[in-house]
């Protein structure tokens, strides 16, 4: 949840109840219902997870209605909580990332979320077994042709309003608008339906970190009884659903999902974080013996678009002492230089990432000939970024540096790079 979009909401006097004291189950209780849930998981054929605030407070992202969530404390007369790290530098929870494996084992059909923090797709829950009810801070979806963009920056809007860019697909073009719902706007059809046809469907739904109190979403979870399928409810708080569940487990949602995957003798995948870059350098077409041009690092978004995961760029030139160095801190990150045209040098520029970035920086070594007027290479993007993943997590940092493609033209060299800015690991025991 982020604390600007709970400012962006209307406000709203009835949102429920907050507040309520946590519950604890005891240890040997609670290690009772880990190794019951384990085995209920085990047995599905269609599991079902229903996720909210709760899962990501170990992420740094304060809930709503917890002793300390949002509405409690405005409810109180008090300011808004602070969070631990940017939004858009939250990274995914244990919980995220072992339902994750779940999902790629095959045990874990569906994801439905009510959380608005991207994190799953963040993880690598695919899109296609996802719903998300209430919207995406970070996706932008064109009403005209329907093509979704997942952004890296936080979309400034809510309530489906247009924002400040168009669709990139030349045979539309039409303005873009954001995904999150405010407090009137009625569910995505397109994500109820889905949410709806699992749940029916489901031989078992986990309610992870949800008070299951707003409504039309809350009672989602109950469309699978009707089939002969079961509840599970984790959370600290009672729910209004609780006498419907099979099984309700107070405790915390990390310690219970860990217990469960160690159980299963699941292991919980690392997370590491890929951001991307466009670099661009345009110069004169004349064949003068002198050239000027102009760096450009902008982001893969637009060239409006800020480039979120990076606070400053330094540019060197390593064998060419007789260039000056630059270091730049504000975007839009432009670089502006005229050396000698027949005369290819090599650019040095290291990327010092922004704060919540788990790695500080990396280097990029850029070779610039301006004889060069023509030819390009394109890498396959997953392949580049499995390549990527699979060095993050054999040096067990980030800072690693893959180029995506590459163009040279007459008055442009053009390219886009990933880089590996944050990486966590999990430890069940």
């Amino acid at each position: 949840m982020s604390l600007g979009y709970a400012q962006k909401l209307s406000y709203r006097e009835d949102v429920g109840t907050v507040g309520m004291s946590e519950i604890f189950d005891p240890p040997d209780l609670l290690q009772q219902k880990i190794e019951e849930l384990a085995l209920m998981i085990k047995k599905s054929k269609h599991l079902v997870a229903f996720t909210g605030a709760g899962i990501s407070t170990s992420s740094g992202i304060p809930d709503f209605r917890g002793p300390k969530g949002v509405w409690t404390l405005q409810r109180a007369g008090k300011g808004l909580p602070e969070a631990s790290l940017p939004f858009h530098r939250a990274m995914p929870s244990l919980t995220h990332m072992a339902l994750v494996d779940l999902e790629r084992a095959g045990i874990l059909k569906f994801v439905i979320s009510q959380n608005v923090d991207s994190l799953h797709l963040r993880s690598g829950i695919p899109r296609e077994k996802l719903a998300e009810l209430h919207g995406n801070s970070f996706r932008e979806v064109c009403p005209a042709c329907g093509i979704e963009y997942i952004r890296d920056f936080e979309v400034e809007t809510i309530g489906m309003k247009e924002t400040s860019r168009r669709c990139s697909d030349t045979k539309c073009g039409a303005k873009l608008k954001d995904s999150v719902l405010d407090w009137e706007d009625a569910l995505p059809p397109k994500e109820m339906n889905s949410a709806e046809k699992h749940c029916r469907t489901a031989d078992l739904v986990l309610c992870l970190g949800t008070s299951l109190q707003i409504t039309p979403a809350c009672n989602l979870p109950l469309k699978c009884i009707r089939n002969g399928g079961m509840i599970v409810i984790v959370n600290l708080q009672p729910t209004p659903k609780d006498k419907k569940a099979s099984l309700v487990i107070h405790g915390l949602v990390d310690k219970v999902i860990a217990g469960v995957m160690n159980f299963l003798r699941l292991r919980i995948p690392p997370y590491i974080r890929i951001d991307f870059a466009q670099l661009s350098l345009s110069h004169s077409p004349k064949k003068n013996t002198y050239v000027k041009w102009t760096l450009r690092i902008t982001s893969i978004h637009g060239p409006r678009a800020p480039l979120a995961f990076l606070k400053s760029v330094e540019i060197s030139f390593p064998e060419r002492p007789d260039l000056k160095a630059a270091f730049l801190d504000k975007q839009p990150f432009h670089l502006k230089r005229e050396t000698a045209r027949k005369r290819p040098f090599k650019m040095l520029l290291t990327f010092h990432f922004c704060d919540g970035c788990s790695c500080p920086s990396t280097s990029v070594e850029w070779p610039i000939d301006f004889q060069v007027t023509k030819g390009s290479f394109v890498q396959d993007k997953d392949e580049v970024l499995r390549s990527l993943k699979n060095a993050a997590g054999e040096a067990s940092h980030g800072g690693q540096y893959a180029a995506l493609e590459a163009k040279f033209l007459p008055r442009c060299n053009e390219g886009t790079n990933g880089n590996t800015t944050s990486e966590k690991r999990f430890k069940l025991t």
